[in-house]
This record gives C-alpha cells, structure tokens and sequence, in this order.
C-alpha cells in the first residue's frame, strides 16, 4: 500500500467499553453536540455506578492520533435500561457509528437483563429519530418544552422505547 492510499483510506472504528482514559474526549464531544453538557467529571460520576456502562468509537487504522469517533453512556436497573446521552463526531455521522454505538448498548443492556430500553430525544433531532425507528424504538411520551433551543425557546423531548426480547 502507497503513501497516498494509506492517507485516502476510510477511517475504521471498533466499539470499545468506555474507559477512565476516555472521559476527557467524551466530555469534548458532549460539549461540542449539547448546549447542556456534561463534564469529564460528571461523565466520570455516572461511569462509578455500577448500573452504568457505556461505549466508545475509536478509530483502529491510524498509525498517528487515532480519531475518538463517538460513545453511549447507558444505565441498567430493575429489568430496564436508559440511553443516558448519546454523540457521534460531526465528522462521522451517517457512518454507522452510532448504529454500532446502539448495538452495543442493547446487547449489554440484555446481558445485565434488561427487557425494555428508554431514550429521550429532541423532537427536532430528525437523524437521531430516523435512527431509533430503525432500530425499533417507538414513541411512548413526550416531554413538552424539555430542551433549551434558542433563547426563549423550549422544544419536546420524546420519550421512546425498545422492547429487547
């Protein structure tokens, strides 16, 4: 392989569990995705628990920095789980990461017995919408004026869910 295909390459990921070293970027890329985000240190509060887990994208064909592409912050308790806060990189959406951030959720989320998964989400979020229903999630409520838009603006957020058996 040339030079020039090396750099022409499509960037490749693996989905990884989220780890301490990733907190930093996690929190970079919440802060870049949602105008209320999270803190390394609030991300890092919520990995502690033990019903907690979450998992990263991380570019795997990178000789130099590889690229943190996105991750997937979920909770587990009582046979349901939640989608605590989902991002993908800008520069990598419709890549399928966050399809491949989702499974990994899901899978895991059965593993410690969940039967129902949860999320919210803007109403105004048509790419992340479209992703749910792909994956099954259905609308199941709504949250009226829940996320902070523009100053002086509130917009929905709409409570959906996935069956997992």
């Amino acid at each position: 392989m040339s030079f020039t295909d090396y750099i022409t390459r499509r960037t490749e990921f693996d989905i990884f569990p989220l780890e301490e070293t990733d907190l930093g970027a996690a929190a970079a890329l919440h802060r870049q995705r949602f105008a209320a985000s999270w803190s390394d240190g609030e991300i890092h509060a919520l990995l502690t628990q033990d019903t907690v887990f979450g998992f990263v994208a991380r570019q795997t064909n990178s000789m130099f920095r590889p690229a943190f592409g996105g991750f997937v912050l979920s909770r587990a308790v009582a046979g349901e789980a939640e989608i605590l806060t989902i991002g993908v990189d800008p520069r990598f959406t419709r890549s399928g990461l966050g399809w491949r951030l989702m499974q990994a959720a899901m899978r895991e989320a059965l593993v410690k017995g969940a039967e129902a998964l949860f999320l919210e989400v803007d109403e105004t979020n048509e790419a992340a919408i479209g992703l749910y229903k792909k994956l099954g999630f259905v609308k199941v409520g709504e949250r009226k004026a829940y996320y902070q838009a523009q100053p002086g603006e509130r917009t929905a957020a709409l409570v959906m869910r996935l069956d997992l058996h």
